[in-house]
């Protein structure tokens, strides 16, 4: 596990290069399990669904794959902070879904966590 570099005063371009302070950014890893009745249509469908319901509209990015079973990482498409609006909002969206196992883990500094 990496740490962050610890110096009083740094410039702003430091902390910028260094993604801390007000340049944190703060994600969550993702993943679930398709049930096994669904078919690659559905699996299609859903993702897409995903994106275009939850991750587009709030400004997220998503970046994992898979086929039955899905992971990865969702954090903001420019920088910030993923809050537990937006995981809930992800967990939300799959409680009526034809899947198991959705963990979304706790925000996490995703430069340095």
């Amino acid at each position: 596990m990496t740490t962050i570099p610890t110096a009083k005063n740094r410039s702003r371009r430091l902390r910028k290069k260094l993604r801390v302070d007000e340049f944190q950014e703060l994600g969550f890893d993702l993943s679930w399990r398709f049930n096994d009745d669904v078919t690659e249509e559905q699996i299609d469908a859903l993702v897409d669904q995903l994106i275009e319901e939850v991750i587009e509209p709030l400004k997220l990015g998503y970046s994992g794959g898979g086929h039955r079973a899905w992971d990865g990482i969702v954090c903001t498409q420019k920088l910030g902070k993923c809050t537990d609006e937006h995981r809930q909002a992800v967990e939300k969206f799959f409680a009526d879904k034809p899947v198991t196992e959705v963990k979304a883990s706790e925000l996490y500094d995703i430069w340095w966590g």
